[in-house]
This record gives structure tokens, C-alpha cells and sequence, in this order.
């Protein structure tokens, strides 16, 4: 089996210098809880890690697409889309992504006087699936913006807000219902209503039409007869619409570069989503960052 630790296609991955977590371990607030390392891997085939010298760090992963598993305490547990963990500071543990269906992975290592606390609910896989009161794409906006905060550098400032938000991020979790229903009064249960939340949960994935009608609980017939009256738009191209939307949100609110947004919308060819950016927007997703908005 050929085993990868990194290098994949769309990956990004940030290494807080060792002086900074020092910082952080010595302010009464960041020490609560703050990160060490932040990434995101894109359908990251043979990733593989094994530390048999455990590691001072909690490690946080998030499945959303793909599948992979993880190893601890002479446990073995297989990881699909839609769930994380947390493999506990200071034990052995191993991980990586399938064979044949390599997961893609928003992952946290982070310290802390809090850590363990927060880790003892995702020492076992949890589910985190799509529902007509879920906020998936909120969680994620979030993770983007403790990593492009981090990302800017490591004043004072940054790392507080980052430690700050990083509680939020946690908390979405641990207490999913409580997050969820935060703003259950917003969401219809209209059938479009319905679909287009839906997308936009699962704006970094390839979705068929079969598959978003059979979350309505429609036909596709009907569902799109329905959709396409209601919006003006088939289903798929209202996918798209929203995929790129999202995905100027990206260019627009992060240093990410062009050739990493299209795997964070769920697009592997490059060129498709360059081609398909240009329609819609009329303009090319690099001509998009450099013009002039507001």
C-alpha cells in the first residue's frame, strides 16, 4: 500500500513558528485553548500518518467527503463522510485516508487547559449530516476565517481572535443541536427552500440531481418541474450559480489561490471551473480578484 504524510493536489497547511505557541501558552486567555497547526487536504489519496512517539497536541479531524480511519488505543475505526474526532495529546495513534475513496479533510492540531475537555465528546467518530436545520457552510466560513486570520500573522490580536473563534468552532460541534436550532426559525421547509439549503451544506461536493430531489423526498420529475418553475433555474445550474458565488466569497475573503478554490466548491479540473467562473461571472477567476469592488 503506498502511504503519502503529504503533498496533495489543492492542500493548504499553516505551522505556528515554535516561539508563537510559546506566546500563547503564556497568555492567560490563548492558553485555555489554542492551535498549533491548521490544514485542509482536497481528496487526499494514500495520506497516511502513524506516531508511535505521541505527540503533546489534540488532533482534530473533519470528514467531508471520502472516507479514510483512524487507530488509537488498539482501536480501529472507520471514518465516512460527514463525521470528525479528535485523537487524544499524548498517545500513539495512526490515520489515513482510503483506498479507493480518499477522504478530504478540514484538520486542527491545538493545546491547551481546555483541550481535554473538549475532546472527551469526539474521542469516537460523530456524524455531522446534512439536514434541513443544519449549518454546515457557516462551520466551515468559520474554520476559514481562524486560518486566514492566522494567516496574516501572529499579532496579539489575531491569535486571541483565533483562539476565540476556535472555541465557536468547537462548540458547533460538541453542541450541534444547540447549533442548529440557533437559528431554526430561519429555515423553511419549503421543497426549494429545502434544496437549496441543501446545496449550500454540501457546496464543497458533487451533488446529481437524483441526489437533491431524494432530500426533498420528490421525484425527480417533479421535484425539478418544481425547482425550475419556482427559481428560473434547473437544479444542477442552480448548484453551479451557488458554487461560484461561494466561490467569490473565497477570492474575495481569503489569500486562498485560484487553483484551490475550485476542490473547496468541489470542482477537480481546474480549467472546467475557469471556464464555468467566466461564464458566470464574465470575467476570469484571477481577472475576478484583481477588480475593483464596492
Amino acid at each position: 500500500m503506498i502511504k503519502r504524510k503529504d503533498g496533495f493536489s489543492g492542500e493548504r497547511a499553516l505551522v505556528l513558528p515554535a516561539s508563537i505557541i510559546h506566546t500563547m501558552e503564556n497568555n492567560p486567555l490563548a492558553n485555555a485553548l489554542h492551535i498549533t497547526d491548521i490544514g485542509y487536504y482536497p481528496r487526499a489519496e494514500h495520506h497516511f500518518r502513524k506516531r508511535e512517539t505521541p505527540i503533546s497536541q489534540y488532533v482534530f479531524i473533519y470528514c467531508v467527503e471520502g472516507r479514510g480511519w483512524f487507530s488509537v488505543n488498539d482501536e480501529r475505526y472507520e471514518i465516512k463522510s460527514n463525521q470528525c474526532f479528535i485523537l487524544p495529546a499524548n498517545v500513539p495513534h495512526s490515520y489515513g485516508a482510503d483506498d479507493t475513496d480518499p477522504w478530504t479533510i478540514y484538520w486542527i492540531h491545538f493545546k491547551g487547559d481546555l483541550a481535554e475537555y473538549y475532546a472527551l465528546r469526539l474521542l469516537t467518530p460523530i456524524d455531522i449530516k446534512p439536514t434541513i436545520y443544519s449549518r454546515i457552510n457557516g462551520r466551515l466560513n468559520l474554520f476559514e476565517e481562524i486560518y486566514h486570520t492566522l494567516e496574516l500573522g501572529y499579532s496579539k490580536e489575531n491569535l486571541l481572535y483565533s483562539c476565540s473563534a476556535f472555541h465557536h468552532f468547537l462548540g458547533t460541534i460538541c453542541y450541534l443541536q444547540e447549533y442548529r436550532n440557533a437559528t431554526v426559525n430561519d429555515i423553511s421547509n419549503d421543497l426549494v427552500d429545502a434544496a437549496i439549503h441543501f446545496m449550500k451544506e454540501n457546496i464543497g461536493k458533487k451533488l446529481s440531481i437524483s441526489e437533491i430531489a431524494e432530500h426533498t423526498g420528490y421525484s425527480v420529475s417533479h421535484f425539478s418541474t418544481i425547482f425550475n418553475h419556482r427559481t428560473g433555474h434547473s437544479p444542477v445550474n442552480y448548484f453551479n450559480l451557488l458554487k461560484i458565488q461561494h466561490a467569490c466569497y473565497l477570492i474575495d475573503c481569503t489569500d486562498i489561490k485560484i487553483n484551490q478554490v475550485c476542490h473547496k466548491i468541489g470542482i477537480e479540473d481546474c480549467y472546467y471551473f475557469s471556464r464555468l467562473f467566466s461564464k458566470i461571472m464574465g470575467m476570469s477567476p484571477s481577472k475576478y480578484r484583481k477588480h475593483k469592488k464596492g
